[in-house]
């Protein structure tokens, strides 16, 4: 099977497009928790590979059957998910600028990631469905953004720490805040 070169670069420019949120989300979560462990730090866009690379050959499968009904709840599911996360990474930042020492620290969980994979990913779900229509190859397209996912999650995580160390807590907020605007993004758009 070969594949133009054209679709190449439209594959991996679609999966760095679908890639912004995972990124922003790999971010906050380094920023609310500058010293995760390594296990965890690779797991980050390994899931969000997995799940942005998987969501779009669900879309395709499921085609227009589901097309309708994906795109109408897709952006309160989102908002729903990262308001939640977000809002947890706010309130914690602030407990901890008011009370230091007293407030737990915000710590992502395997089931964390997971729910931030799947409200990442919701738009690739999306893209799936335009796949199918369009006779896009699914081989192609799926693998490409799952590893354009996987790259830039990963460039993530080097700037990440740093900004983590140095920024502490305030970091921990800015990154709530984001979390919180992608899902208002993903709510109105």
């Amino acid at each position: 099977m070969l594949f133009d070169s054209a679709d190449i670069v439209e594959s991996v420019f679609l999966g760095v497009a679908l890639a912004m949120d995972a990124m922003a989300v790999t971010l906050a979560n380094l920023l609310a928790e500058p010293h995760m462990p390594k296990a965890k730090k690779i797991a980050m866009p390994l899931a969000f590979a997995v799940f942005q690379m998987a969501m779009p050959v669900f879309g395709y499968f499921g085609g227009m059957l589901m097309a309708s009904y994906i795109d109408a709840y897709a952006g309160i599911v989102s908002f729903v998910i990262l308001g939640i996360v977000g809002g947890k990474m706010i309130r914690e930042a602030l407990q901890e600028m008011h009370s230091p020492g007293e407030a737990a620290s915000s710590h992502l969980t395997w089931c964390g990631l997971f729910v931030e994979s799947i409200a990442t990913s919701i738009d690739a779900l999306i893209v799936g469905v335009s796949f199918a229509a369009t006779g896009k190859s699914i081989v192609l397209y799926s693998s490409m953004i799952g590893a354009t996912t996987f790259g830039c999650c990963l460039a993530v995580l080097v700037l990440g720490k740093k900004l983590g160390e140095r920024f502490g807590v305030h970091a921990q907020a800015a990154g709530g805040a984001v979390l919180v605007c992608i899902g208002l993004k993903a709510l109105l758009i």
